[in-house]
Parts: C-alpha cells; structure tokens; sequence
C-alpha cells in the first residue's frame, strides 16, 4: 500500500542524511535507529542534528528496533537546552524497502515527527524515505509519505535560528 503524500516536508543537510544512512550500514545486519533534533517551521521539519542512539532490541534487532526511553529523555533534554525539538526519528531496514512496515506504524506515536527509513542492502545504503506521522492519537494516526530536501547547513540553520521563541 502506497501512502498518501503530505504537503509538508523535511529539511536535512547532506551530511546529516549521509551519516544517518552511514550508520545504517555499520549496524548492518541489524536495524540501527536515532533522533533528529530541529524545529517545526510553517509545517516543515527542519532537522539541525542527527544523534544515533542504541537499538536495545535483543530479541528481532535484525528487524525491530527500540530506543530506550532513557536515552530518548536524555536526547530531549540535550536539544531542549539548546532550543531544539525532538522533530524525528530515524532507522534502517536491512535486506528490506524503505517503506514503512506494520510494526513502524504500531509502534510510533509521535504525531506530526517525521519518521525517516534507510534501505540497506547487503551492507550498502540504497534508498530513503521520509514519512510524517499525522492524526491526532493512535486511534487514526497514519504514515504520509514526505518530501526529503536536502538544504545548505546555513539555511538550516538561519531557519531555525529566525524562528527562535
């Protein structure tokens, strides 16, 4: 099934989508995961950090991935000091399409972040996709396939610097 696609977008730099996808392929054969730190501007997740983080799944780490909610509180902590949001996260799906699988969607629960997927096949990043989750609960939450823009780390960074509270 092919997602909707949303008129909203992610905005990374090239250096950040190459090392999420860079770390897909050191975890590789197991699924890797992180968080990206940014800011929502006019509907737009303008990501300014990358942060890998520990897949503690010890049982399916091959196809499952879990980020352990120390590590997420920590991560939200460090980017709330320095003016940044938890805008999205991040794995990859080794041997497997970068699309969203049920389990994704089970298991993500954060409305209105952007969920980024890397293909890697044997060893070797392919294809990536962004998908942001929409709804307003797990009742009719849902993945729409999102614009990945690759952006100047200034422009990232004037953006969310201009939009500063």
């Amino acid at each position: 099934m092919t997602p909707p696609t949303t008129t909203s977008a992610l905005r990374i730099t090239e250096d950040n989508l190459r090392a999420l996808r860079a770390h897909g392929e050191q975890t590789y054969p197991n699924e890797c995961c992180g968080v990206l730190l940014g800011r929502n501007v006019d509907g737009v997740n303008h990501v300014q950090e990358v942060l890998p983080a520990g897949n503690t799944r010890t049982d399916s780490a091959h196809n499952r991935y879990n980020i352990a909610p120390q590590e997420l509180v920590r991560i939200q902590r460090q980017g709330r000091a320095r003016g940044l949001d938890i805008v999205g996260f991040y794995h990859s799906h080794p041997d497997h399409p970068a699309m969203w699988s049920v389990t994704d969607i089970a298991e993500a629960h954060w409305i209105g972040c952007s969920y980024i997927i890397t293909s890697v096949v044997k060893g070797a990043a392919t294809e990536t996709n962004s998908f942001l989750l929409t709804g307003s609960g797990e009742e009719d939450k849902a993945f729409a396939r999102q614009a990945l823009e690759l952006a100047a780390p200034q422009v990232v960074a004037d953006t969310l610097l201009a939009c500063r509270p």
